[in-house]
């Protein structure tokens, strides 16, 4: 693997091999690398500096630790947000939730994910917006969004129902279930699956493959290939986003926030709990 930081950001490990792979590593493995504001900004101007490194050929993401790949965003401090609100609208999810999928659709190097454990919410998405995909066996994958009362807008909305085709996605965004390594590899989600000790040594492999390829033709197969998961992007990306902000000032979201503080079960709409409160 790689040593030495390559663009210097705090929350994201970016290392560079002599292979011409760099190995970035989502980096707050005490929060199961939970994404915060402060690691979500870093995002763009990480996906933006690979697209212009001349010196990359590959990319493998992948998580520090070996709890979690990403559990998507952090829950803390959402506590006080149910009390200050969002400001106009919440625009700083439309403008810079948006930019960060389609700098990440516009890295032209090839990107492998080594999920090496559970990946939820918009951990999941960032790993399907990959390339490739290797998933721990022991790990889990899914997009929880609606239990949180909220739109998957970031991305998993547009994801699922291409990747799984229309009636299982829609379930899974309906739901909230998590799939099992096996049944993401049944289901193709994934590319493949392997022990977690080996998620990283293998998607490396692909990766140093990869790189050792011939660039132009390996990096126009790809523009290609994502030429349709492009043009569904730029249709849904806003309007997906849109809808997660209107969510976020609901009652549901709300009282899915209360019952993640409270550590019980939330009670959506008009239901009661069995206790009788509401």
């Amino acid at each position: 693997m790689a040593s030495g930081d390559r663009y210097g950001l705090t929350y994201i490990r970016t290392e560079l091999g002599a292979d011409g792979v760099l190995w970035v590593t989502l980096d707050r493995p005490e929060r199961r690398n939970a994404i915060s504001p402060e690691m979500h900004a870093e995002f763009l101007p990480l996906f933006t500096r690979i697209a212009a490194d001349s010196d990359v050929d590959a990319v493998v993401l992948t998580g520090a630790g070996e709890k979690a790949f990403c559990v998507g965003a952090d829950f803390a401090g959402m506590d006080v947000k149910l009390e200050a609100g969002y400001p106009d609208g919440n625009p700083e999810l439309m403008n810079g939730s948006a930019a960060i999928v389609r700098a990440q659709l516009a890295v032209p190097q090839p990107v492998v994910a080594a999920i090496n454990g559970d990946a939820l919410g918009l951990g999941a998405t960032m790993a399907l917006f990959c390339d490739v995909t290797f998933l721990a066996d022991d790990a889990r994958i899914g997009d929880p969004h609606v239990n949180a009362g909220l739109v998957a807008g970031d991305g998993g909305a547009i994801l699922w129902p291409l990747l799984l085709g229309v009636n299982r996605g829609k379930e899974y965004l309906m739901t909230g279930d998590l799939m099992t390594a096996s049944e993401a590899l049944g289901h193709n989600l994934v590319n493949h699956t392997a022990p977690r000790a080996e998620v990283r040594e293998r998607a490396g492999a692909l990766a140093a493959r990869l790189a050792a390829g011939p660039k132009v033709a390996v990096q126009f197969n790809k523009r290609l290939a994502n030429a349709d998961l492009v043009d569904r992007v730029n249709r849904l990306i806003d309007t997906s986003l849109a809808m997660e902000a209107i969510t976020f000032e609901t009652a549901d979201h709300r009282e899915a926030v209360r019952a993640f503080l409270e550590r019980r079960p939330p009670v959506f709409g008009d239901r009661k709990a069995p206790d009788g409160q509401a």
